[in-house]
């Protein structure tokens, strides 16, 4: 199937979409902080670059986009229609890179949070899920 615009068109589309400081990893921030945690950005020397970096806490969160990340059964996962077998091989490659640094991470004894792009559509669930993460053991009896 031919791209339904053109390659000038494309080119300026893609231009817009950044690897940091994108809206949902905005939004994910200001939710995180609004919860009273504090946080380290994109720590160089750990593998994947976390969006958000709780040393402390030795935990780290990643903003995934359901599209760039594969998110399984979500439907802004959705496929390109045009060039195929080049988004296939790219999204697959993302995906695969995604869980090489997830074990990594949890090699160097660090915890791991996925938070998805579609999930911050609801986030009182997402503020319960950080919060659950963050503080395991608030709340718990001993």
């Amino acid at each position: 199937m031919v791209d339904t615009l053109s390659l000038k068109e494309r080119s300026e589309r893609m231009s817009r979409i950044r690897g940091k400081d994108s809206n949902p990893e905005m939004k994910l921030r200001r939710l995180v902080h609004g919860l009273g945690f504090r946080y380290r950005l994109h720590v160089k020397n750990l593998p994947g670059k976390p969006d958000l970096v709780f040393p402390a806490r030795h935990a780290v969160i990643f903003m995934h986009g359901c599209f760039w990340h594969r998110h399984e059964g979500c439907k802004l996962a959705r496929l390109p229609k045009s060039k195929l077998d080049f988004w296939e091989e790219k999204l697959e490659t993302n995906r695969q890179r995604d869980l090489s640094h997830h074990q990594q991470l949890l090699e160097l004894g660090w915890n791991v949070l996925v938070v998805w792009e579609c999930q911050l559509g609801d986030p009182v669930n997402v503020s319960r899920i950080i919060q659950e993460f963050l503080n395991p053991f608030k709340g718990r009896k001993k």
